[in-house]
């Protein structure tokens, strides 16, 4: 009897954990930058010193960014400098020049179908 109930408690957790883990959703960086997530949506940030580049995901598919708009703020040690983030293919970017590397801090603004969000990073 204890076995029964032992087949068919396993069984449970098997059926429990695979549902589980098919509604995940991979968060890793597509682009070699940092990711967060907000409300599902995937946000990589992908900063160097001649490109800042944010890469949109909604439960890891590519969201269209055709009537996009980003504003990054970035916070290297004292500085402080704000970038405007324009569609560009799959991708919002702006190009210039702009301090970053590691422990820079990054706040974006993005809104997308009208829908305003805030994203958090700090670049490693």
């Amino acid at each position: 009897m204890k076995t029964k109930f032992h087949i068919a408690a396993a069984i449970a957790l098997v059926l429990a954990s695979t549902a589980h883990a098919s509604g995940a959703h991979d968060h890793s960086p597509k682009h070699g930058g940092v990711v967060t997530e907000v409300k599902d949506m995937d946000y990589e940030l992908v900063a160097k010193s001649s490109v800042v580049q944010l890469y949109l995901r909604d439960h890891g598919k590519k969201v269209d960014i055709a009537k996009a708009t980003a504003k990054v703020t970035l916070l290297t040690g004292a500085e402080k400098q704000e970038v405007e983030l324009k569609p560009a293919g799959d991708k919002l970017e702006a190009i210039g020049s702009f301090k970053v590397g590691p422990g820079t801090k990054a706040v974006a603004v993005v809104t997308v179908a009208g829908k305003p969000s805030t994203a958090r990073f700090t670049l490693k």
